[in-house]
């Protein structure tokens, strides 16, 4: 009976096997047909044709978008060391949640529609672009990978940090060892609680998602509710009251230490998404014939450069990171766009954007640009702010934050009837 079962059971495994294969088959054969069709009808404004129009507008775009980036990124890195636009400061947050509005509006309305509008295209076969849901499962992906990079990124830097400071600490402790064999008793230097290390935030401020939030909140003894707020309150007035001859020394928590480690992060994970759909949007621009579709754009990109490039270097800034490679982060974010511009110019000639191929590549990258980019706006911009201490104990910041978000959201959105 047992020998029947086992054939039994083989005979099921090859039928299922052998219906996979033919599946699989079929699905690969079907998407190589589909690339290899020669074009579609052309989706771009026939009656609006200029070449010789449109060509002056995309040198416009490249101007107006890279000066759009340069200024949205510069503004953070620069004003951190202006009162009014420090990381701490109640503008700076305010405005940030703004740009996450419209990182979060660029994600659901434009680049999934973006990719949903190409897979869905008429000219594309109905097997298999039309039997299944591929934009959402692109976009699906991209955000379950991106948290996949945020975890090991975030793993990483954490024993980074660790060894470092272990490092620090043998040394240190050396040379305590042979100052005290040679009779001498060194007296050790008292930091100032406003020196800051690596990572931390003006006013260390926590800036923690997921579960090192929730690890951050169990080993800090702060009381819950009011009195927690009105210990934030005594903290703040604490450390600022104290003069030089503070007699003891305050060190900084676990919490502080993972706050710079996930600025690092976010903000290098932040420029992968945006630099991925910066790209894709620069091509499709410039390998467009049309100045009534470039004009819209032009104004629509640089609203969007222009906060992207706010958020992004409200992470760097936060992320205490070197100039150089502060410097280098910004002017790469800056660059893809414009770059982008001038390889679909470039490529115009001999590039249809009309082409299978070419919708089906788009499509899939749009939905993925827009799964990382709505992951790194919910979990790493709006989720990080919105539910920290500093948020909840405020009420006047959190009404103008929300108000912020919500506005970000809407006029970004509302440009989607433009471009």
């Amino acid at each position: 009976m047992s020998f029947i079962e086992d054939l039994w059971g083989l005979r099921f495994f090859d039928h299922f096997r052998s219906k996979t294969k033919a599946f699989s088959g079929s699905f690969l054969h079907a998407v190589s047909d589909s690339m290899m069709k020669s074009s579609c009808e052309s989706s771009d404004r026939e009656d609006c044709r200029d070449d010789a129009a449109a060509f002056n507008l995309k040198f416009v775009a490249i101007a107006s978008i890279l000066i759009s980036g340069i200024v949205g990124v510069a503004i953070p890195l620069i004003g951190k060391h202006r009162r009014f636009l420090k990381t701490d400061g109640s503008l700076f947050v305010a405005t940030k949640a703004f740009a996450a509005g419209v990182i979060l509006a660029t994600g659901f309305v434009h680049m999934l529609s973006g990719g949903s509008e190409a897979l869905d295209n008429p000219c594309l076969p109905e097997f298999p672009w039309s039997k299944f849901p591929f934009p959402g499962f692109f976009a699906m992906v991209a955000s379950l990978l991106t948290l996949l990079l945020d975890f090991v990124g975030t793993q990483y830097y954490e024993r980074k940090q660790g060894l470092t400071r272990a490092t620090e600490e043998q040394g240190r402790v050396r040379s305590v060892d042979e100052d005290s064999d040679s009779g001498i008793v060194p007296v050790l230097e008292i930091k100032d609680r406003n020196v800051k290390v690596f990572g931390e935030e003006e006013g260390g401020g926590m800036h923690i998602v997921g579960m090192h939030a929730h690890a951050a909140h169990h080993r800090h003894n702060h009381p819950h509710g009011q009195h927690a707020c009105e210990g934030h309150v005594k903290e703040a007035g604490h450390e600022h009251g104290q003069g030089l001859g503070h007699g003891h020394s305050h060190g900084f928590s676990d919490g502080d230490e993972e706050s710079g480690v996930r600025h690092v992060v976010v903000s290098q994970v932040l420029e992968l998404g945006i630099v991925s759909h910066s790209i894709i949007i620069g091509i499709s621009l410039g390998v467009s014939h049309s100045p009534c579709t470039i004009r819209p754009l032009i104004a629509a990109l640089s609203f969007h450069q222009f906060f992207e490039g706010f958020a992004l270097g409200g992470c760097i800034s936060q992320a205490q990171f070197k100039t150089q490679s502060a410097t280098l982060m910004a002017c790469f974010f800056a660059l893809t766009t414009p770059v982008g511009i001038s390889i679909g110019t470039a490529a115009a000639s001999v590039y249809n954007p009309n082409s299978p191929g070419a919708l089906i590549v788009e499509g899939i990258l749009d939905s993925m640009s827009a799964g990382i980019l709505v992951y790194m706006a919910l979990v790493d911009l709006i989720a990080a702010d919105f539910l920290s201490k500093r948020m909840s104990c405020n009420f006047r910041l959190q009404v103008v934050s929300y108000l912020m978000l919500f506005l970000g959201a809407g006029l970004m959105s509302l440009l989607a009837i433009w471009a």
